[in-house]
């Protein structure tokens, strides 16, 4: 607990004597984080920062031990006993933290047993290293459980009460040996297991399972996704800690062909959980220390999303690795991946059962309000599930009880019917109007966002219907096109073609280099045309120079720009995440060198002829500012790239990540950029500039350059370098340029493009899986994209 730890640390601290300041200097851990700890504002203090603080105190085991403990929630500290029984329930992390001499992060029950033996002294402190990964894990299980309780109550699961989803066990042919299943060894015999159950109930199904391996198959619209999300928590909140952590992964986004399945996983962690880019042990990161060391289950939903050529390869990847996993699919594309292949090594299918009228009849009144207080089973659906009781003459089920078969419809209905009094569920039973199962459902689905966009939210600003229509129509289009679910605000310009992407940065890059160089030639030359020419050669070279450079570096290659993993801090000591000097000062000289020349040289060439220099001198004069301005520019971004590492610091795994809070933290890591890049980058081109013109000077010719030119030069090579940089080779850059500016531009996207997705997850169009928006449904998805086209 954060008081319990607060008044820890404060009472070893003082014991220690030393003040705030000095047990900065020694810990490395910024004085505002020791005051927050010890005043209680900040919570849930990394384990890191935890060691950190106990080697600078230099604790002895008991007091190590008593801060560690008030540093785990729910860790009960005093005698024997009590240590004794909850090093099994604390985990690896914990149970090492607690004895520092644990040989490896499962060994909890060794190190319960050295508490119990007093006369045997504690063994010294394990490396922090060696216990990241299971602290990781730890700090995971915080991280998963609550943003999928945020999740379930946005998406009003449990009002009035969760829909039966309940299933059976799936067809023998898509089930493995039950031997294999079972874990049997050879010559044992084995029997299927019984499979059955209902959604309160998932994690005990998967639990019976020894293989640890789960397939659920279920047609569109059956409750898969809801299901996952309900295994997840279930899961976790009876979680013990040698068992891994659930995380949802959206496999659909997977091009097994492509990119192996850890190294995808690792990458999605990174993504949705951007705390665990920080490094682990063996000069990797966190989240790869924690694929590779099966403390994470993957959950990956929606194999049916896949694209039709990418499901046999991603099968036998599967069945490549012995790794535990939950998979959810529809079951006519699961079964297409087993026929082409085999099915999934030692899973155990179920598939999900339909919804019965008895189902509708416990639900469907409950989501209504009370028309008759006297009567509260009367309302709107009370004669609609009546008359679908009625046999019909030629004896088949009413095309709207089929529809009602599954949750999603279900869910659908009560939007459009039950939370808009106005409308009268009787008119579903209109076969004229509605002849067949399809009728009913495009009905459903293309009612469901003028019923959700109908309503007025607080603080919320009022959207055109048909305007809606259209920008989500573009989304869902773009999803369809990416064959992707995730709706990532980074790659919103992915819809554009790559030239035109690349035409575009390039063209604004020139425009806003160019009205900078221009101001700043005008205020320092006092010439308004020469810095009108000055601003308009800049501008179209640096635009073309920078339009290279993303056409090369993420046109080509086909890579996104990536949001940034990591937050900047320059108050305090900052830890970096990887402290690579060498491959910063390459990768900066490098760049640096290549734009510089090639902006010398095109500058050079401009300036001879401008002075109708002939072709050879002009070559000559191109030639000797390539190389003055490469290791001027060079020699400048090679030392601010060092320099911006090094307030480079991980982020948190326990901070909440949302679509929003990605773009946040992004935009504040790239806007401290700029604020350090501009002045550092500039004074080092300025000085630059000096430096190598004396150092040329002869060898190259007569070389001017003049105090007020080294000046000028700085300045808008700082500021137009920074702004160049941001709006070409950043996350929020891209999205400033493309989805702020072009696509609202275009009519595809409004131009508050933020509170819009946003405001459409409040309304449960979109929902949150991590730093992604996704729709709700795949089928909404999919109807939008069609109407779209």
């Amino acid at each position: 607990m954060a008081g319990e730890f607060g008044a820890v640390l404060r009472r070893l601290r003082e014991k220690a004597g030393l003040t705030q300041d000095e047990l900065e200097r020694r810990s490395g851990v910024s004085v505002s984080t020791i005051r927050g700890l010890e005043t209680g504002k900040r919570s849930n203090p990394r384990m890191t920062t935890v060691q950190q603080l106990a080697d600078a105190l230099a604790l002895r085991s008991g007091d190590r031990e008593e801060l560690l403990r008030a540093a785990v929630p729910g860790r009960r500290g005093g005698g024997t006993g009590e240590a004794e029984a909850d090093a099994p329930e604390a985990g690896a992390a914990q149970a090492e933290a607690a004895q520092a001499g644990a040989a490896q992060a499962g060994t909890a029950q060794a190190g319960a047993t050295a508490v119990a033996s007093p006369a045997v002294p504690p063994p010294p402190p394990a490396p922090a290293v060696r216990a990241a990964p299971a602290e990781a894990a730890e700090q995971l299980a915080k991280a998963v459980a609550a943003r999928w309780q945020r999740e379930e109550e946005q998406r009003r699961i449990q009002d009035p009460y969760p829909l039966p989803v309940r299933w059976k066990a799936a067809s023998e042919s898509l089930t493995d040996h039950w031997a294999n299943i079972r874990r049997l060894p050879p010559g044992v015999p084995s029997g299927p297991l019984d499979l059955s159950g209902r959604l309160e109930g998932v994690a005990e199904t998967y639990r019976s399972i020894p293989s640890g391996r789960l397939v659920v198959l279920g047609r569109s619209g059956s409750g898969k996704t809801v299901l996952t999300l309900r295994f997840v928590l279930d899961h976790l909140r009876s979680r013990t800690p040698a068992e891994p952590v659930p995380v949802i992964f959206s496999i659909g986004a997977w091009d097994p062909t492509a990119v192996t399945l850890r190294d995808w996983l690792t990458e999605q962690l990174t993504r949705d959980h951007p705390g665990t880019a920080a490094p682990g042990p063996g000069k990797v990161s966190l989240a790869s220390a924690l694929v590779d060391s099966g403390r994470v289950l993957p959950v990956l939903d929606g194999f049916d999303e896949m694209a039709d050529g990418l499901r046999r390869p991603a099968l036998e990847a599967l069945n490549a690795t012995t790794l535990p996993l939950v998979l959810t699919s529809r079951p006519a594309e699961y079964a297409a991946a087993v026929a082409e292949t085999d099915v999934l090594t030692s899973a155990a299918p179920i598939e999900l059962t339909d919804l019965t009228l008895d189902d509708l009849d416990h639900y469907l009144p409950r989501t209504t309000r009370k028309a008759d207080r006297s009567d509260p089973a009367a309302g709107a659906w009370q004669p609609v599930l009546k008359k679908l009781r009625e046999p019909s003459p030629d004896g088949s089920p009413a095309p709207l009880a089929t529809v009602l078969s599954t949750p999603l419809m279900v869910a659908l209905a009560r939007t459009v019917y039950s939370d808009t009094p106005e409308h009268d569920p009787a008119e579903l039973l209109d076969t004229e109007r509605f002849p067949g199962v399809r009728e009913l459902e495009e009905h459903l689905l293309d009612n469901f966002l003028p019923t959700v966009y109908r309503r007025s939210r607080p603080g919320a600003r009022g959207w055109d219907p048909e305007r809606v229509q259209r920008w989500l129509g573009h989304l869902a289009r773009h999803l369809t096109e990416l064959r992707t679910p995730d709706l990532a605000w980074w790659r919103l310009g992915h819809g554009l073609r790559g030239s035109t992407r690349t035409l575009v940065t390039a063209l604004v890059t020139a425009l806003v280099i160019g009205l900078v160089d221009g101001a700043l030639s005008t205020a320092f030359g006092g010439s308004l045309a020469g810095g009108v020419l000055d601003g308009t050669v800049v501008g179209l070279l640096a635009g073309l120079l920078f339009g290279l450079v993303h056409w090369f570096t993420y046109t080509v290659t086909g890579k996104d720009v990536q949001p940034s993993a990591v937050r900047l801090r320059i108050r305090g000591r900052p830890r970096s995440t990887k402290w690579r000097a060498g491959s910063r000062l390459v990768i900066g000289t490098l760049g640096g060198a290549f734009f510089g020349s090639a902006y010398g040289f095109m500058v050079g060439l401009l300036r001879a002829l401008s002075r109708h220099a002939g072709p050879a001198s002009a070559l000559e004069t191109g030639l000797i500012d390539a190389i003055l301005f490469g290791l001027i520019f060079g020699g400048a971004a090679g030392l601010s790239f060092c320099l911006l590492g090094l307030l480079e610091t991980p982020l948190d795994i326990v901070s909440a990540v949302s679509p929003g809070s990605v773009l946040r933290a992004d935009r504040r890591t790239v806007l401290i950029q700029l604020v350090f890049w501009a002045p550092v980058f500039g004074t080092a081109v300025g000085l630059g500039a000096g430096v190598v013109v004396d150092l040329l000077q002869g060898h190259l010719g007569q070389l001017v350059m003049d105090p007020m030119s080294s000046l000028m030069l700085g300045t808008i090579s700082g500021l137009g370098g920074a702004l160049g940089y941001t709006l070409t080779l950043t996350a929020w850059g891209q999205w400033c340029l493309l989805a702020r500016v072009w696509l609202p531009l275009t009519g595809r996207l409004p131009w508050a493009v933020a509170a819009f997705l946003d405001d459409a997850y409040q309304r449960g169009v979109l929902r949150q899986a991590g730093a992604v928006y996704q729709f709700r449904h795949a089928r909404l998805q999919s109807r939008l994209a069609r109407r779209r086209r």
